[in-house]
């Protein structure tokens, strides 16, 4: 099995210091987390910002200042900021996110953007005109047959291709088996570049199921804060370093 791309999620929109103390919310943190996760093993991180509360925020100075600092102390770690709307933001929003910050990545949910689709178009074509490369997030089925008609009326641009799969994220407790994996790609047999992201326990499993298939991965904090076991995590970097060591047949 190949080496598969992994990528760092360590807080998420909703996560906060309540469920784990090692949830990364101010600056300071996300970059601290960041270090120790591209230490650990991780290639790229998938960025949330917070608040003064703490809260969600698609605020563009709060990336920019964030991105700017990631850049200066890991030049050579790819960030991909997120666009959630976290039942907070509305499509115009996510919008003036995308043309202010102007990020080299971005994770955008098709099922979000259709809640206006008279946006549509100038979101994934401020990302085509910037260079933002886009990242779908796909939470099951009929997101795929979303995806699929909006690429064939042009509205998504040809190189926007790449998918995340979600495994969980509206399940009975978001929880995840490696056999949800299935249903995505039965539904999407050409596909280019995918990942794959698992809530639960089950998190790691799935994982190492979807590398074997040829996958990339999303691990972290934002997924599951404990291993198979149920056993809670030191910090996002542990949970890479058992990824790793799972990945390599190791206990």
């Amino acid at each position: 099995m190949a080496d598969p791309f992994i990528m760092i999620a360590p807080s998420g929109a909703r996560r906060s210091k309540a469920d784990h103390l090692a949830i990364p919310i101010s600056v300071t943190e996300n970059i601290e987390t960041a270090i120790a996760c591209h230490a650990a093993g991780a290639d790229a991180l998938h960025l949330h910002v917070r608040d003064d509360e703490g809260l969600h925020s698609l605020d563009a100075d709060r990336y920019l200042e964030t991105l700017a600092e990631l850049s200066r102390v890991l030049p050579d770690m790819p960030v991909q900021i997120t666009t959630e709307a976290a039942g907070l933001f509305d499509v115009a929003a996510q919008l003036k996110c995308l043309t202010a910050v102007r990020p080299s990545w971005a994770s955008i949910s098709v099922r979000e953007i259709d809640r206006s689709p008279e946006l549509a178009d100038a979101v994934y074509g401020v990302c085509a005109d910037n260079g933002t490369k886009v990242q779908h997030i796909l939470y099951g089925v009929d997101d795929i047959v979303l995806l699929a008609q909006r690429q064939a009326q042009g509205i998504i641009r040809p190189e926007q291709s790449d998918v995340i799969f979600v495994l969980g994220r509206y399940t009975h407790g978001q929880t995840s088996a490696p056999s949800d994996l299935s249903p995505f790609l039965d539904a999407m047999p050409a596909r280019g570049n995918w990942m794959v992201c698992a809530f639960g326990a089950q998190e790691h499993p799935c994982l190492v199921e979807a590398a074997k298939l040829g996958g990339n991965l999303r691990v972290g904090f934002e997924n599951s804060l404990t291993d198979s076991e149920g056993q809670a995590f030191e910090d996002n970097a542990a949970s890479v370093s058992a990824l790793h060591a799972r990945l390599k047949g190791t206990p």
